[in-house]
């Protein structure tokens, strides 16, 4: 018993599990920081959707609609990839002479002192930011359909008191559509938190690829079959980690609303 407690211990805590576990931080920095994107780009689209001006409603309209129906797998590796040489395009234009372009065989990038070398920390940037900017259309759906939820005699009691029409925005329909846009953003968190499984197609060593690597069958040449195909039992580490993260984010949601609902709910049910 003592002895195949001490193999356990061995196995969860060598240095690959340990990279495992240090991995968890990836996933939630890729929620957190695309989400809070999500919600500005969010917040810019709705804003432009429910401008005067034609051209950017067309604008708000145009990037809600179209980045909604494009896969997300998609955009997820095309927005990095094309970011990635549109930089190394940029770094060619400005330091590649004729001769280095002469002399480069491969196809990209057209010298190699334009190759940009991304590590994680610059894919982990760019899979946040492709989450925002996919999420963010959703966002501003939710946050349009809030804006136009809020009682029109608040606005234009605010009107009233002279505010502008930018005061009148983000001082009252800003603030105020919160509580009808919450429930809506909720959803849109718990998709941001399912598409963090995909930083592992960005070469990030995400949670996924590990428990990948590890339950994969280890033979050793020394040892010998360390054990058999144990997949099912990582990924079933990670089904409970994100059940535990989708229960957690309902609570906070939860308070979130409750405060973001004083005084406004009881007001608008009289």
């Amino acid at each position: 018993m003592s002895e195949d407690l001490a193999f356990w211990l061995s196995y969860i805590t060598n240095g690959k599990h340990l990279t495992w576990y240090a991995s968890f931080q990836f996933t939630i920095f890729a929620a957190v920081f695309g989400g809070t994107l999500a919600v500005v780009f969010g917040l810019i689209g709705a804003t432009l959707k429910n401008s005067r001006f034609l051209p950017l409603r067309l604008i708000g309209t145009v990037y809600s609609s179209i980045v909604r129906g494009v896969p997300d797998v998609l955009f997820f590796l095309f927005f990095p990839l094309a970011f990635e040489q549109a930089v190394e395009w940029f770094i060619a234009s400005q330091v590649c002479t004729p001769d280095m372009l002469a002399a480069q065989s491969a196809a990209w990038p057209p010298c190699k002192e334009a190759n940009w070398f991304l590590g994680t920390p610059e894919y982990l940037i760019l899979a946040s930011v492709s989450l925002g900017l996919v999420y963010g259309a959703f966002a501003t759906n939710v946050i349009h359909g809030a804006l136009r939820s809020v009682p029109k005699g608040q606005l234009e009691a605010a009107r009233a008191y002279g505010m502008s029409a930018s005061q009148l925005l983000w001082r009252v329909h800003i603030r105020q559509m919160w509580v009808y846009a919450l429930p809506g953003l909720s959803n849109v968190w718990m998709l941001i938190i399912k598409a963090t499984s995909l930083l592992s197609l960005l070469q990030i060593a995400d949670i996924v690829l590990w428990a990948d690597r590890l339950g994969a069958p280890n033979f050793l040449p020394a040892v010998g079959l360390v054990h058999e195909d144990w997949r099912w039992r990582y990924y079933l580490v990670l089904f409970v980690f994100y059940i535990l993260v989708t229960l957690l984010s309902e609570k906070v949601f939860e308070a979130i609303m409750r405060r973001a609902g004083r005084g406004i709910l009881s007001e608008v049910r009289h």
